[in-house]
Formats: C-alpha cells, sequence, structure tokens
C-alpha cells in the first residue's frame, strides 16, 4: 500500500465513524513556549483545556488529521534506521471525554476500539502487543485500558509499563496530559493513544497534576513507520515516502549522510513553505543549522542535485500541501549557500589553528562565522573528539543568560517584563513598541474586515517589539491591491490620530454592542471594550474590540504600518507579518 492509499485510507476510515477532517496546521504554532508544531494534537490543544468550542469551529466533538511536525530533540541520531526532524502525524481526537451530556464524543473503549479495527481490519496487519501504564504517584495505574484490549483479542500481549513509555507530558511547558497506551506492529512502536485525563503543572510528569475540565483522546501514528510495516520495508528510508529521494543522492555519500540530506531537506522544504528563512535565532537558526549541514555534505556533489530533490519533494507532497514552492525552496537555500561559503573558509582557516575543539571554541565558531554545531563536529574530526552536543548547547545557554544580564544592565529590567503569551516584552522600550503594534492589530482586523468582507475574524496573533504576526479567516490569497488597500486603511487611521477609549461592561453587552471576540477563547463575565474612534456621538468607530493587553491612547502614537508578508497558516485561514516604523 503506497503512502497516499494509506493516508487516504486513514481519514475516510475515521470521516465514516463521524470525524470532521481537519488541515495540517503550520510549522509554526500559535503556543508560544515551543519553537515548532511538533505533534497532532498542538493545534487542539485549547478545545482540552476548555479555552474554544469544537462544535463552534468544527461542527463535531470528534476531528481527524494529518498533521506536518517538526521535532529536533533527537537531530543527532538521524541518519539511523528510525530518527527524523520532519514527520507527518496521523491523529483522531476526541473532546469532550465520557462525561459530556451529548454523548457524541468518546472515551478509551471507542478509541481503542477504531485503532484494533483500523490496524488489524482495515490495512490487515497483526498487532503483537501493547502497553499500558502500571500507575504512578497520583496517577492510577490504568486497568481500564488493559480490559478493553483484552475483550477485543485474548492474544494480544498486555506490557504494563511506567512513566516514561506510558505517561504523555503536555506539548509546552504545560497542559493536557495523561495516561497512554501504544500499539507495536513487528515489534515497532506504530500508534499511540493518549488518554488527556489531567492538566500538568510542571512539564511531562505524572506528579502535579489536576484533573481536566474536559478529558479527551488524542492520538497519534507516524505515517513513516506505518509507510515501513505496510510496505514489509527494513527501516523507513525504504519507504515510497523516501525512496524516490534518496536515489537522487551522490553515490559517493554512505548511506547515513544520504537519509541525512533526505531528512533534512524535507525539514527545510516545509520550514520555507511555511515562511520561515534562515537566521541566528529561534526557527530561523534551527533552518540554518539543517540547511548548512546539507550543503557541507553536499559540498563535494554537483549543486543541482538539491536543486533535483526539492523538485522530487514537491512531487511527492504538493498535492497534501499546495504551498509547496519548489522554485522558492531552491532559491532560498541557494542564497544560504552562498552566505555559507563566504564565512565557510574564514572559519575553516580558524579552525586549522586550533588544537582541539571543545564547547567554547565551537561556540565561538558558530557565534563569529555561523558554523553550527554538527558542521564543526564533522569538520574538526579528531580535534572535536570530547565535544558533544549537550556541552555545546550549555555553552549556548551561558552565552543567552549574559545576553540577558547584559540588557538587565542596560534598561534596569528583570528580564521579560510583558510576557501574556500574545505579546513579549523585555524592558520599557520593547514594551512601547509592542504596546504600539498591539493596537495596530486592532486597526489590522477592522481593515481586513473592511476590505474583505465581515466573515473576516481574528485566528490568533504574536507579537514581539520587532514586528506583529495576524492570523485571520478568510479562504483564499489576498491579492497585491487588497495588500495594499488595507495597508493604506491602517495608515489612514493612524494618520487620523483616533482616541482610543477603554470601557469595562459584561461580555452579553459587549457583543450586542458590536464589539469583536476572538471567538476560539472563553471570555470572564466582565470584559473590556477598547474603542478605536468614535468618540462623537454620531462617529462610527474604526474598531471595537474585546481586549485585555496594553493599547496607546491615539493612533498616531503609533507609526507607519508596512505589511511584509501575507502568506497561508491552513486552510481557511491567512497570516500576514507587518512592521511599524
Amino acid at each position: 500500500m503506497t503512502h497516499a492509499e494509506t493516508r487516504d485510507k486513514f481519514l475516510k476510515f475515521f470521516e465514516s465513524r463521524g470525524h470532521k477532517i481537519v488541515p495540517s496546521s503550520s510549522l509554526l504554532p500559535t503556543d508560544p513556549s515551543v519553537l515548532f508544531t511538533t505533534a497532532g494534537m498542538q493545534q487542539f490543544k485549547p478545545y482540552y483545556t476548555g479555552e474554544a468550542d469544537p462544535m463552534k469551529d468544527f461542527g463535531s466533538l470528534n476531528v481527524a488529521s494529518i498533521q506536518k511536525c517538526i521535532r529536533t530533540s533527537d537531530i543527532d541520531e538521524v541518519g539511523d534506521e528510525s530518527h527524523l526532524t520532519f514527520f507527518e502525524m496521523l491523529g483522531n481526537f476526541s473532546f469532550g471525554g465520557p462525561s459530556t451530556m451529548l454523548r457524541t464524543s468518546y472515551w478509551k473503549k471507542e478509541a481503542i476500539e477504531y485503532a484494533h479495527d483500523f490496524i488489524v481490519k482495515e490495512v490487515g496487519l497483526k498487532i503483537d502487543y501493547v502497553s499500558v501504564f502500571a500507575g504512578e504517584n497520583e496517577v492510577p495505574a490504568d486497568e481500564e485500558s488493559e480490559k478493553i484490549w483484552k475483550s477485543l483479542n485474548s492474544n494480544i500481549g498486555v506490557r504494563i509499563m511506567g512513566r516514561s513509555d506510558n505517561f504523555w507530558g503536555p506539548t509546552g511547558d504545560e497542559g493536557p496530559c495523561g495516561p497512554t497506551t501504544e500499539i507495536y506492529v513487528n515489534g515497532v512502536e506504530v500508534w499511540n493513544l493518549v488518554f488527556n485525563q489531567y492538566y500538568c503543572l510542571n512539564g511531562s510528569t505524572a506528579k502535579a497534576v489536576e484533573p481536566l475540565k474536559s478529558p479527551g483522546i488524542d492520538t497519534g501514528m507516524g505515517l513513516e513507520r506505518l509507510a515501513m510495516v505496510m510496505q514489509k520495508k527494513n527501516n523507513i528510508f525504504e519507504t515510497d515516502l523516501f525512496e524516490p529521494i534518496i536515489k537522487l543522492a551522490p553515490l559517493e555519500l554512505d548511506i547515513r549522510t544520504k537519509r541525512i540530506v533526505a531528512d533534512h531537506a524535507r525539514s527545510i522544504s516545509f520550514l520555507i513553505s511555511d515562511g520561515v528563512r534562515p537566521s541566528n535565532k529561534d526557527q530561523g537558526y534551527v533552518l540554518r543549522r539543517l540547511m548548512r549541514r546539507v550543503i557541507n555534505y553536499m559540498s563535494k556533489s554537483d549543486q543541482t542535485l538539491m536543486h533535483d530533490i526539492f523538485a522530487k519533494i514537491v512531487e511527492i507532497y504538493g498535492q497534501y500541501y499546495p504551498k509547496l514552492n519548489a522554485n522558492e525552496i531552491i532559491y532560498e537555500f541557494d542564497r544560504e549557500r552562498e552566505r555559507f561559503e563566504k564565512t565557510l573558509q574564514q572559519g575553516l582557516k580558524e579552525l586549522d589553528i586550533m588544537d582541539s575543539v571543545g564547547a567554547a571554541e565551537a561556540f565561538r565558531l558558530y557565534e563569529s562565522f555561523g558554523l553550527p554545531y554538527e558542521v564543526v563536529k564533522e569538520i574538526a574530526g579528531k580535534k572535536a573528539t570530547e565535544l558533544t552536543r549537550e556541552s555545546f548547547d550549555e555553552e549556548f545557554k551561558k552565552h543567552q543568560a549574559k545576553s540577558r544580564e547584559g540588557s538587565k544592565k542596560k534598561f534596569g529590567g528583570h528580564g521579560l517584563i510583558l510576557d501574556t503569551g500574545e505579546l513579549k516584552a523585555g524592558n520599557e522600550e520593547e514594551l512601547a513598541k509592542v504596546t504600539r503594534l498591539h493596537t495596530a492589530t486592532h486597526l489590522l482586523h477592522a481593515s481586513l474586515r473592511k476590505v474583505l468582507g465581515e466573515e473576516v475574524h481574528q485566528a490568533g496573533s504574536d507579537i514581539t517589539a520587532e514586528r506583529l504576526r495576524f492570523d485571520f479567516t478568510f479562504p483564499r490569497k489576498m491579492t497585491p491591491e487588497e495588500i495594499k488597500q488595507v495597508e493604506d486603511m491602517v495608515n489612514g487611521a493612524i494618520k487620523e490620530d483616533y482616541t482610543v477609549t477603554k470601557k469595562e461592561m459584561s461580555y452579553e453587552e459587549a457583543i450586542k454592542s458590536g464589539a469583536l471576540a476572538f471567538f476560539k477563547l472563553k471570555y470572564p463575565p466582565t470584559v473590556n471594550i477598547f474603542t478605536i474612534g468614535g468618540t462623537e456621538p454620531a462617529e462610527v468607530p474604526f474598531s471595537r474590540e474585546l481586549c485585555g493587553g496594553p493599547h496607546v491612547t491615539n493612533t498616531g502614537a503609533i507609526g507607519q504600518l508596512k505589511i511584509t508578508k501575507e502568506e497561508a497558516v491552513s486552510a481557511g485561514t491567512r497570516r500576514i507579518r507587518a512592521t511599524i516604523d
């Protein structure tokens, strides 16, 4: 069964069982505590915590998706037979648990039955054994799941395992968590069913938990692993997801290096398509690491080979992810190659005169010449025997700590003086900037609705001192004329120097007054309404929204807004990036 047939079969299986099929979200999550989307449940996190209403957003308490994911915790292991940085996760999700009055959601029995029927009856595989949670601290043993499995098939082995194997922690610093049951086929773990019963207060532990208000099902099955067992391959790199890519790698490369190039090329392609560009911070730093590792491995090969590899990736995935664009990927990759080649020669000269390369030396090469850990480790060879990823990361953390201390001395601040998740500021200067940018999002929201229509609604935002990111519902790409019209309208409102007023009222009154709300959030009974313009009795406000963030008192203080990019986040959701001068 090809990967295309497997995708189709999975989605149709759950759609026929009352699940709404939801498109993959972006690799750039709205959750500020994580760099990337690392699991299928990440976009659904607000539905487990009760912050969002699945019936309102999906028309169902049960959904299924195929989610693109990036994880870099095992980057040094990539090249073996199983580790990846980019992968796709098949998942089914149910919100509401066993206590919902509607009973249209489901719990452990149905989740286990669905998984069993898909694996055994739908795709004809044999389950070797399953694992269930043994219990620890405040969380009891999962005897219910053990009984369900035995009632389905007495020949399936059940292994009782501890927290490290069968308790799933939150995505991010804290959040929904719970015991799991895992399914093994041919000795490979292919599916993990998570029963989100708790809210973890301190990372992925079975300690410090409290009952979740809206328990739910969260499952994840790696497409690459499933394809491997479905196609009877020895490892994931022999499947039809990888084999066509690996065939294009230079013959002189060993198999480990070919696998690294194939994996990293996929990650590079998807990160670029989601708007990431190489830099020395956050997501851009990860992209740069991946790019420069590939460039180093391919340095002695025909440069156009990478163009062929990227084109093949788009050929394999393009029908599922239309944002993938080979020309855009190749352009960004070649730009980074040019930058890297200029600094590489300088870095190599510096490395050549070093007797040994430890964490401090490796970090200096990174900071001065942009050489990532992987490149230093590879090129330095025996000189870097003592260099490890852990020691390099520790050196990186020391540098970050010094930078923070420098910021405190410079601005008299204490770390982040503002961090609402949406807004972040490290000092008074940054606070003033994010306040201006935050007020600008109100003008942007209102302008989008005036230009594109009232079906536009906010779908998330993220604001730093450098820029704003604003997500909104809209079914298509904006035209250049529409973008210009929205930008001009925002700047027109800024030029008008409208007064920004705040009023406190009940949530019901606020909605009746025409104030806009971010409907994925749950609001308290009493809310703050910010109105821009409309101070005169007959004057229609430019904008009126429910909000709890900081705002300028007059729009003239915002400055000139410039829209730098408009792009897709997922089906039906667009994203605008903008700055102010």
